[in-house]
């Protein structure tokens, strides 16, 4: 049984040429990203993420590899189908990019407009949107009477204005507040849920990816180094990058004085840091290797988070004993199908 996904890139790079020098700013990417997914690009500035989520829509073009769209290659396909695919493809932006001179109705208006469907089509459309997206009243109102919230509402409205099956965020929420980002994230997920649109969501905020996505990219200098469910990186993070991302929505980091305490611990021990899921017995876990197994534990830290529904618990434990004992117990660890790393003060 053949695996077609939505969007498929493929050994994707993109290279520029910067002051005579050839940069490379995507380096041999692939993904799938699946028909409802919620799939979020992030890195820090420079990674590549936002050239990534351009090629999608054929406004970057790949130097190397290639972009697949509903079954579509994009470098294979004539004008006429690519213009008929990117009806089907939203974007929204940091920016917002209203026209300032149009009312809110007027700017949700314009891909329907360009599309030449009639008034009472546009009339109904934009109605809808507006009472989606929740700015019934502001249908008149120019973007400089409105919050940033409402102007990415707006966006958002303009964006979905066509009925596209994909929706393309570009840091769609950095340039809001907290809680206007928290917002926004909602109505987001509502339109995943609802109009099941598939969403490509570009940040530098793991609290945006932990609040919204249910699948993850990391990038760093072009390159992918980590991808999955997010669950399965938050919980089990390999690459470096990862784990920094992690730590600032879990914190797991041994407070300076308990670390000065071990240091001074003369027996033999070992830090490990354990993952679970809600669905992992952590208690019992615990338990049985206490009483089972020749060591003891000590709760050093612990830190608890929900994603995507699931409560994650990242604990850190102090195991004294003998290394052989220890040893054991790690294994035990393992046959429950947790992960676990071993820490170094």
């Amino acid at each position: 049984m053949s695996f077609n996904p939505l969007i498929r890139i493929k050994s994707v790079s993109r290279r520029f040429m910067d002051k005579n020098r050839m940069f490379l700013a995507l380096d041999d990417i692939s993904l799938d990203i699946e028909k409802g997914d919620v799939f979020g690009l992030i890195g820090f500035s420079g990674a590549g993420k936002s050239t990534l989520l351009r090629m999608i829509n054929a406004l970057e073009v790949p130097s190397s590899g290639e972009i697949c769209v509903d079954g579509k290659n994009l470098a294979s396909i004539n004008t006429r189908e690519l213009s008929a695919l990117r009806k089907e493809i939203g974007m929204i932006f940091q920016e917002f990019n209203l026209l300032e001179s149009k009312t809110v109705f007027e700017n949700i208006s314009i891909p329907l407009i360009l599309e030449k469907k009639n008034r009472e089509e546009i009339e109904s459309r934009v109605k809808d949107m507006l009472s989606f997206v929740g700015l019934e009243e502001k249908a008149l109102a120019y973007p400089r009477e409105l919050s940033g919230g409402q102007k990415q509402r707006v966006g958002i409205a303009r964006a979905l204005a066509t009925a596209p099956k994909i929706l393309l965020c570009d840091e769609a929420t950095s340039a809001l507040d907290p809680e206007t980002t928290d917002a926004i994230l909602d109505l987001l997920r509502k339109i995943n849920e609802r109009l099941k649109v598939t969403i490509i969501f570009v940040t530098h905020s793991i609290r945006v990816i932990q609040r919204l996505c249910n699948k993850v990219a990391i990038l760093e200098h072009g390159k992918l180094v980590e991808t999955g469910s997010v669950i399965e990186v938050f919980s089990s993070p390999k690459s470096t990058i990862a784990k920094a991302f992690v730590e600032t929505v879990i914190p797991s980091r041994i407070p300076d004085k308990i670390r000065f305490e071990l240091e001074k611990y003369q027996g033999f021990f070992k830090l490990i840091r354990i993952y679970f899921h809600s669905e992992n017995a952590t208690d019992d876990v615990i338990y049985q290797i206490n009483h089972n197994l020749n060591v003891h534990t000590n709760v050093m830290f612990a830190a608890v988070t929900e994603i995507q529904g699931v409560v994650l618990s990242i604990i850190t434990l102090q195991i004294t004993g003998d290394e052989e004992d220890y040893i054991k117990a790690t294994r035990y660890i393992s046959s429950k199908n947790l992960s676990f790393e071993e820490l170094m003060l």
